[in-house]
């Protein structure tokens, strides 16, 4: 069945394939196009550099209307993810537009990882640290980048 939903993801992944933004990569899994698995490298330069951070997009059939649930599968020590890999991060909730594709929403994320929003914490930990203590920030950090190899 064909649906404005699956039509628009299709065109998301064939632009994924054409023109890869740098440092993300996804795709559906192979028998549904609402159910995505991505994967965003930690951009140079910064704590996450080399990181390899699984994530998982679900989309429904009101995309682009409305946003896709984003996940982390990989553990995650940031400000503005939840225990459960959940996401607080305005163009996915309150600033969503139906302009914004899957590389989009993966370039946010990865902008995200060294640019937090203090101000709106999903957890209050990483958000102290980064606050107030960089180097323990840091650590905690470099140690999700090392457990990303892993998984």
């Amino acid at each position: 069945m064909s649906t404005t939903a699956r039509r628009r993801l299709m065109r998301d992944f064939k632009r994924m394939q054409q023109d890869p933004p740098a440092g993300v990569s996804a795709s559906p899994v192979s028998d549904n196009v609402m159910l995505w698995n991505a994967v965003i490298i930690g951009p140079a330069d910064t704590p996450f550099e080399d990181g390899t951070f699984k994530l998982v997009l679900s989309f429904d059939e009101q995309y682009p209307n409305k946003p896709p649930l984003v996940k982390f599968v990989s553990t995650m020590f940031h400000p503005n993810v939840y225990a459960n890999g959940e996401l607080c991060l305005d163009i996915l909730q309150n600033r969503w537009s139906p302009t914004y594709d899957v590389a989009a929403i993966l370039t946010s994320i990865q902008s995200l990882l060294n640019d937090p929003n203090n101000a709106s914490p999903a957890n209050a930990e990483a958000a102290q640290l980064h606050r107030e203590n960089k180097k323990e920030y840091v650590r905690r950090v470099r140690k999700t980048v090392e457990d990303s190899w892993e998984s």
